[in-house]
């Protein structure tokens, strides 16, 4: 279903060629400077807090935001808003701002490369070390979401087939953060932050017009469209059907959500502690503005009032590609357009370089290590291209994973996303919580609550279980999430402090 104009098409060509050009120039510029694994994984340029505040704020609000979540909005109105514009940012933002500090001192102190490794040098276990190592190809999923939200976006506005896109976004994407890592991350992902946020002011003022006899007009339209898009709860959705799923789950999975490597282990690429309060205070203010371009949902289901588009009907994670192209002129439109690429790319990213940098150092090295040179130059040559050939599979399993996703989503990709990014932080949570703010912790404590964690998500998920006080069930996978982290919270303290009093006697 070909909706872009000639115009747009080549303008987007264009666009798609420069933007490209622009990425491999601050690739090169990274590259030259990456010498072993470790720089690969944090990087040895001295960074601005304030542009790696932009690059954190760019990987943590990602694809997700700006073109997968503003589709559920779209389908579900405000309870959908409300859930992931307003509750799960507030949550994730403060636990961002607490959390941080306390992981940056140990980090900073074991010289760790990933979660993976915090976990094993924290609680001095390798074996603890390898779970996680395992666990982090749950984030495959994110990826997954990213290519998919892409591919939507570039199939629409350059008019070609949704899977010759998807090759084209995974060769070149894979194929350049297969030298630069960290050093030209943090360079792309700060001028994709400041695209980004001149598109966020772009996509949020446009549908000013919508306001122009207030507040109350356009609750009137959206009432007018669906009288449920403006009621704070909406129980065609197994999302957004009580304030247990729009608050509580939402707010417990926000505070976890800073668990996850390509966030949390952004503060490492800082050179000086006295960095963290301006990274912070960047990386706040700009992911707020972020969280809340999901509202633009709203004004696309106006657009498209019975979420149909030249006959046919729109699905979830193609709205807001359908909604730029059918509104903005050609020129304002690529301005977009560039803002919901740098969104994807700039998550993409991290992820690649947190998955393949763990695969490669937390599973490959401590399993095969034996069969790699002694000496410690060729050792280290070894391990990046290790690294490589780590990246070019990873790039395949995504193109197989997300091609379904586009044929056969549940619903949307989103689901599938949160389904497997979510069991990992869940696993995550507590073993951070516990290492940051308590000094003597076993570990039985924190593998129990992991593996609790990581049984109690998939069951209510897979399982559909409901939760006793609530109508929402594990199908939502915010709910599993809610009650994995829970679950795992109260074993990890129960264990804790039965061992605290037994080395106390």
């Amino acid at each position: 279903m070909d909706i872009a104009s000639k115009e747009l098409v080549t303008a987007g060509w264009i666009l798609v060629i420069a933007y490209s050009a622009v990425i491999l120039f601050f690739v090169f510029r990274g590259a030259r400077k990456t010498k072993d694994i470790d720089d690969y994984a944090l990087g040895n340029i001295l960074f601005s807090p304030v542009a790696v505040g932009l690059s954190l704020a760019a990987s943590m609000t990602s694809a997700a935001t700006f073109i997968i979540n503003p589709g559920f909005i779209a389908y579900y109105g405000l309870s959908a808003f409300l859930s992931y514009g307003i509750f799960l940012p507030v949550a994730a933002i403060s636990s961002l701002i607490i959390l941080t500090k306390r992981f940056r001192k140990h980090g900073t102190g074991v010289k760790a490369l990933t979660m993976a490794q915090w976990m094993g040098t924290r609680y001095q276990s390798k074996g603890y070390s390898l779970f996680f190592a395992f666990l982090s190809l749950l984030l495959i999923t994110f990826i997954v979401l990213i290519c998919v939200g892409l591919t939507k976006v570039l199939s629409k506005t350059l008019n070609v087939d949704e899977f010759t896109i998807l090759v084209g976004i995974v060769i070149f994407i894979f194929g350049y953060m297969m030298f630069g890592g960290a050093n030209s991350m943090v360079y792309t992902n700060t001028v994709q932050a400041i695209i980004m946020l001149m598109v966020a002011f772009i996509l949020l003022g446009s549908g000013y017009d919508h306001f122009s006899n207030g507040i109350n007009n356009f609750l009137n339209k959206l009432s007018a469209i669906d009288p449920k898009l403006v009621k704070t709860t909406n129980e065609s959705s197994f999302l957004f059907r009580d304030y247990f799923e729009i608050i509580v789950a939402q707010m417990v999975v926000g505070i976890a959500i800073v668990c996850q490597p390509h966030i949390i282990t952004k503060s490492l690429l800082l050179k000086s502690d006295s960095d963290v309060n301006r990274y912070l205070i960047t990386a706040s203010i700009v992911q707020m503005i972020f969280f809340l371009v999901v509202f633009t949902g709203l004004y696309a289901r106006i657009e498209f009032p019975d979420l149909m588009i030249n006959g046919s009907t729109l699905k979830l994670d193609g709205v807001i590609s359908a909604y730029v192209v059918r509104k903005f002129p050609v020129f304002v439109g690529l301005i977009v357009i560039m803002g919901l690429i740098s969104a994807g790319i700039s998550t993409l990213e991290g992820l690649i370089q947190a998955i393949s940098t763990t695969i490669t150092t937390d599973i490959i090295k401590p399993l095969f290590g034996k069969f790699l040179s002694g000496d410690e130059k060729k050792n280290s040559s070894s391990l990046i291209l290790i690294n490589k050939i780590v990246i070019v599979i990873i790039g395949l399993i995504s193109i197989y994973l997300s091609y379904d996703q586009l044929v056969n989503p549940k619903l949307s990709v989103g689901i599938f996303a949160q389904n497997g990014v979510y069991a990992y932080f869940s696993a995550a949570f507590v073993p951070i919580l516990f290492g940051m703010f308590f000094k003597n912790v076993s570990k039985l404590s924190v593998i129990s609550a992991s593996i609790v964690a990581v049984v109690v998500h998939f069951s209510f998920f897979y399982g559909q279980i409901k939760v006793p006080f609530s109508v929402a069930t594990g199908e939502n996978p915010g709910v599993a999430a809610a009650m994995a982290i829970l679950s795992s919270l109260i074993v990890g303290a129960v264990i804790h402090l039965i061992q605290r009093r037994k080395s106390n006697v």
